[in-house]
């Protein structure tokens, strides 16, 4: 196992920590980049080009930022929406901390690892730090900015749907959102590029782990405690329509503020990180991946520059879709009485998915021609991106038929709901998840299918494991139409913020607000229609909410998939030995596949734990002082009360999680090698039908109650109540156990190759010593996820401290 970094070829970022550390030793250094010719050009002023691009992207998005803010808007929605702000970066700042104290501890070990046992320069180790750090900065910064944008345009949609036409209810979400994917893509490629063409070429190796490692610990921490901090927000929010009889986003409600800063917490900030991470170390490991497996410097370079190539056309295919998309939606929809929110948006992702496979093949045929001597190689691997890049229109369709406001089996749940109330809901929802995952599943096998048959066409003519580098292509592909997947996410906070925005600020009740909208604003107020149109748009941004998860979970499945493949190449010296450990017949390899659902399983309730408690804890707090009477809005105290609460057990949930994973992953890595290959199988299988069958229930769940609050108009009833406990059980399955599976999957991968390279060095006792102590460590948090978390014992808690409280 000496050189099992220097031999796997990784297709993810995964490996990226491993490949670091043999750097020096696998000579992984960048070739001369303007050794070849693109175009009339050197590979360098290719790229240096390129720079412009990622720089016209940020213009555009700042752009559009700043058209956002010169929206209309009236002064009682933008003082909520300026509300909301405040308590995200409240939010935000407190998770910034605690995601330095993670980096404190993951930097402690990155200094030991390759400063002490690796023999790295302190040069070399400090860069790696330091680019942590920008990883770290650019997880956070993109996720600070979605906020921004987001809380700008959810009082500017609100206000445009007062005018009583649908299409600025629709074009206000998306403008928004393709702000924050252009800006994202923009800004992670240009730290790639600026790494690529200015750093040292025995530099970037590190400067790239570095950068890799503090992108996957930031958007893990958000990713995860941003999940627990909504579901609890939104549970004690919904909840009150059925306790007290109120309507949705009562401003009277204390727990509407926190539900609010939820959806930015979870659906924005989570999604911006995890997407910056996501779309940075994918790129980052076919780097490696090219530097390691192909053999020849030319090939190398011609590689690069076409990797990176397909990064720039991304956003070019985007933005250039987007406006096109404009045009057309803008044409058919802006004096129309009525509209299908999901309409344009469907055709915007089809659209942005055909260009950009058109895009790949114009541009392979341009720059790789003839590579390494075979002429048909630019359709081969063009072929291999577009199977991962039809999965990021295939996908969304496929997840359209489980969880839209359309589809059958949202429409199954809403009948099942009429008879058999809360307990069919549940049970129909649970059957759209369960389907879902199986037609997902065929779907994904397909393209990954796809890639390895073209991957036998001659490709290991110019590199080791071609399979691998097909898989990282499909993954890579995924991610083909990079700012728009993050528009149509991030359409949903916006589409869901406006319609609490509008309840919070209460306009209905103004004194003259008819007469003074006129005069100010020039149009007539439509109070029914606005409220109609945001209702209906919430229920297109949950559809498409849903249709970008399983595109960010398929990429870390896929990119475990490559990443075990390489690692049994190398233990199994490329399938001729060791053959017989790989077979459920060797007892530690099937009690490693059992051992990793275990884990996955266990994740799943420790996350659910923390929502369920923390919504206790919020749902106590506000029925004790939630006043109906005499007021007309709660208090912004007991609004923060709420907030503090839902932070509180969103970092208590993230701490335990964190840990658990961390030490467990490392024990089973040290434990035997073959079983820790069974358990990185069972994690990502286990993870990725878990993932997809919570996410499309929740869905399914969701867009129910959408159908009976919008379409059949039957709030209050018995049939909306059921609705709403279905939603709430939904609510965890959707946006914090199904999304956190991603990092989940990543960190797992990554810190276990760190342990099975340094575990195979060890004696087989220190080994066995090693992985007692850190599962005995890892089971102290599982215990603490859940006897540390339960109602129980919070109820106790709180109970002393106002026992203590009054007797003080």
């Amino acid at each position: 196992m000496q050189n099992i970094i220097r031999r796997a070829l990784p297709a993810l970022a995964v490996l990226v920590l491993p490949l670091a550390a043999r750097a020096d030793e696998a000579k992984l250094v960048l070739p001369d980049l303007a050794s070849v010719q693109f175009l009339g050009m050197s590979g360098r002023s290719l790229l240096l080009a390129g720079l412009v691009v990622c720089a016209l992207g940020l213009a555009f998005g700042i752009r559009i930022f700043a058209q956002l803010k010169g929206l209309p808007v009236h002064r009682a929605m933008l003082e909520v929406s300026e509300l909301i702000y405040e308590t995200c970066k409240t939010y935000l700042i407190t998770q910034g901390k605690f995601i330095l104290i993670l980096e404190g501890f993951i930097g402690v070990i990155m200094v030991v690892y390759f400063g002490w046992l690796r023999h790295f320069e302190a040069e070399k180790v400090i860069a790696i730090l330091v680019f942590s750090l920008l990883g770290i900065a650019g997880s956070y910064g993109v996720a600070w900015f979605g906020i921004r944008v987001n809380t700008f345009a959810n009082s500017r949609t609100a206000f445009a749907a007062l005018r009583g036409k649908p299409f600025l209810t629709y074009a206000i979400p998306l403008k928004a959102g393709m702000s924050i994917g252009t800006m994202l893509i923009s800004i992670e490629l240009l730290m790639m590029l600026c790494i690529l063409l200015f750093v040292p070429a025995d530099y970037a190796g590190p400067c790239f782990i570095g950068f890799a490692i503090g992108e996957s610990l930031g958007a893990s921490a958000l990713r995860i405690a941003g999940g627990i901090f909504t579901k609890i927000a939104d549970i004690g929010s919904d909840l009150m329509k059925i306790v007290f009889n109120i309507k949705e986003d009562d401003a009277r409600n204390p727990g509407v503020i926190a539900d609010c800063t939820g959806d930015n917490a979870g659906d924005s900030v989570g999604p911006s990180a995890d997407g910056f991470e996501t779309y940075g170390v994918t790129g980052v490991a076919l780097i490696s991946f090219i530097l390691l497996a192909v053999r020849e410097p030319a090939v190398q370079v011609q590689l690069l520059v076409w990797i990176f190539a397909m990064r720039i056309m991304m956003i070019v295919a985007s933005v250039g879709s987007y406006l096109i998309n404009e045009v057309v939606a803008r044409a058919r929809y802006e004096n129309a009485d009525r509209m299908n929110f999901e309409a344009p948006l469907t055709f915007l992702v089809w659209l942005t998915s055909l260009v950009s496979v058109a895009l790949t093949f114009a541009v392979s045929y341009l720059l790789i021609p003839n590579l390494g001597g075979d002429t048909s190689m630019w359709w081969k691997l063009s072929l291999i991106i577009t199977a991962g890049t039809l999965a990021g229109a295939i996908i969304p369709e496929v997840v359209k038929v489980f969880t839209s406001t359309e589809s059958a089996h949202v429409r199954e749940v809403v009948t099942a709901s009429r008879e058999g109330g809360a307990s069919l809901n549940v049970l129909s929802g649970l059957t759209a998840g369960n389907f879902s995952a199986y037609w997902m599943g065929i779907v994904i096998v397909s393209l990954m299918g796809i890639g390895f048959l073209v991957s036998t066409q001659g490709l290991v003519q110019l590199m080791l494991a071609p399979a691998v580098f097909a898989f990282g292509l499909v993954a890579f592909g995924f991610l083909g139409m990079g700012p728009v997947t993050i528009a149509v996410d991030s359409y949903g906070p916006v589409t869901d913020n406006a319609q609490s925005v509008y309840e919070l600020s209460i306009i209905e009740q103004l004194p003259g607000i008819q007469a003074e909208v006129k005069r100010d604003f020039g149009f007539d107020i439509s109070f029914d229609k606005a409220k109609h149109f945001l209702e209906e748009n919430d229920g297109a941004g949950n559809t498409f909410k849903a249709t970008a998860k399983p595109v960010l979970i398929g990429t870390a499945v896929v990119g475990a998939t490559t990443m075990i493949f390489s690692i049994i190449m190398v233990l199994t010296d490329g399938l001729r030995a060791n053959m017989q450990y790989l077979t459920i017949l060797y007892a530690p390899f099937l009690l490693g596949l059992i051992t990793g659902g275990a884990v996955i399983y266990w994740f799943t309730g420790a996350s659910t734990q923390a929502v369920s408690t923390g919504a206790y804890r919020a749902v106590e707090f506000i029925k004790a002082n939630i006043k109906l009477e005499g007021a007309t809005k709660a208090s912004i105290s007991d609004s923060k009360k709420v907030v503090e609460i839902c932070t509180q057990y969103a970092q208590r949930g993230m701490w335990n999680i964190f840990l658990v994973v961390f030490f467990s992953t490392l024990a089973f890595a040290c434990l035997e090698s073959y079983f820790f290959i069974g358990y990185l199988i069972s994690i990502a299988i286990f993870g990725l039908y878990q993932a997809i069958f919570m996410a499309n229930a929740g869905g399914a769940w969701d867009n129910a109650k959408k159908v009976v609050e919008v379409e059949l108009k039957a709030k209050g009833t018995p049939l909306h109540a059921a609705s709403v406990v279905g939603d709430t059980v939904g609510d965890p399955f959707k946006d914090t156990s199904s999304v956190a599976m991603n990092p989940i999957i990543k960190f797992t991968t990554l810190f276990g190759l760190l342990a099975v390279e340094l575990a195979t060095e060890m004696h087989a006792g220190t080994r066995l010593v090693l992985a007692g102590i850190f599962f005995a460590v890892s089971v102290v948090f599982v215990w603490r996820s859940f006897y540390g978390m339960r109602i129980q014992t919070v109820v106790r808690a709180a109970h002393t401290g106002q026992a203590a409280a009054k007797a003080a």
